[in-house]
């Protein structure tokens, strides 16, 4: 006879998650805020004076550099977004449990990972 078992992590381990994507969060908004910088910073590196067809080997690379940095900031918010929406599940009493089987999704796994919501087994099941 199975037994109808509620599955959720409890408040302790909620707490000390919550913990890690905090940390996580202000970590990752240093990066961001860096990144943004990077992207943002137009200064010629003092090229004026140099000859042109350095200046636009050195525009070319800036170019490519504030791309690069540009996708990297994209990639950066998307993770800070997720990992807030980790916090809302944590709220909700929904965070850990994965999305496809129900089951929890090891802690090991979480505190690596603190915006998984696949488990390992449905993460498998994905590729």
């Amino acid at each position: 006879m199975e037994e109808n078992v509620r599955v959720q992590y409890g408040e302790d381990d909620l707490n000390e998650f919550k913990e890690i994507i905090l940390k996580k969060i202000a970590r990752a908004q240093e990066d961001l805020d860096i990144l943004n910088d990077a992207y943002k910073n137009d200064s010629t590196n003092g090229t004026d004076d140099t000859s042109p067809t350095f200046k636009a080997f050195e525009e070319g690379a800036e170019t490519m550099a504030k791309e690069a940095n540009v996708q990297l900031a994209i990639r950066q918010e998307k993770f800070i977004r997720d990992l807030k929406n980790a916090l809302l599940r944590i709220e909700n009493k929904t965070y850990g449990v994965c999305r496809v089987t129900g089951n929890l999704i090891q802690k090991e796994r979480l505190k690596l990972v603190p915006h998984a919501t696949l488990s390992i087994e449905a993460k498998k099941k994905q590729s």
